[in-house]
């Protein structure tokens, strides 16, 4: 009986050490988009305590080109203006809520479409795996496995994308 207190008390001590060490999940949050920066980047309004403040939100889980990598870097941000509209849109969170350079990251949702898939399986993004941002990691590959397999957007095979965007700006900046 009480070898069955103590292992009790010890898996009980075990299942609150990782509630606490479990990352906080902030719930998804509607926000006005000011502009459209590129085909990754978006300013919105909406985030934190001062609604008119502006912030730069990064789409977690892809690289679109560079906006001089001509002509995917503007292809992929009009796309995502097509995207987005006039209309608000969801914000959701992973893990790691900021980058390095303070943007927020973030997966973006129109109705109920994950933008970042859409513009990956249309061909205006890659799938980028980051650390520890992996929530829609196997939808945002399948997304760019069907882009290739269609040869369309970035994986046109009579226009192809030399370079990714990350290539791209080491070589180019």
């Amino acid at each position: 009986m009480n070898k069955i207190v103590i292992l009790s008390c010890l898996l009980l001590l075990l299942i609150g050490c990782q509630l606490q060490n479990r990352p906080e999940v902030k719930a998804p949050i509607e926000v006005k988009v000011a502009q459209v920066i590129s085909g990754q980047t978006l300013e919105v309004l909406g985030i934190g305590e001062q609604p008119n403040l502006i912030s730069q939100v990064r789409l977690l889980g892809i690289d679109t080109p560079d906006l001089q990598q001509r002509p995917w870097g503007n292809a992929a941000r009009e796309r995502l203006q097509e995207l987005i509209g006039e209309q608000p849109v969801k914000l959701e969170f992973d893990v790691e809520v900021k980058d390095q350079f303070g943007r927020t990251l973030a997966y973006v949702w129109k109705d109920k479409a994950l933008l970042n898939e859409q513009l990956t399986k249309e061909g205006y993004a890659l799938f980028v795996a980051r650390s520890p941002n992996h929530k829609y990691d196997h939808r945002l590959e399948r997304a760019q496995q069907r882009a290739r397999l269609l040869g369309i957007g970035i994986w046109n095979p009579e226009n192809p994308m030399r370079f990714t965007p990350a290539e791209f700006r080491r070589q180019y900046r």
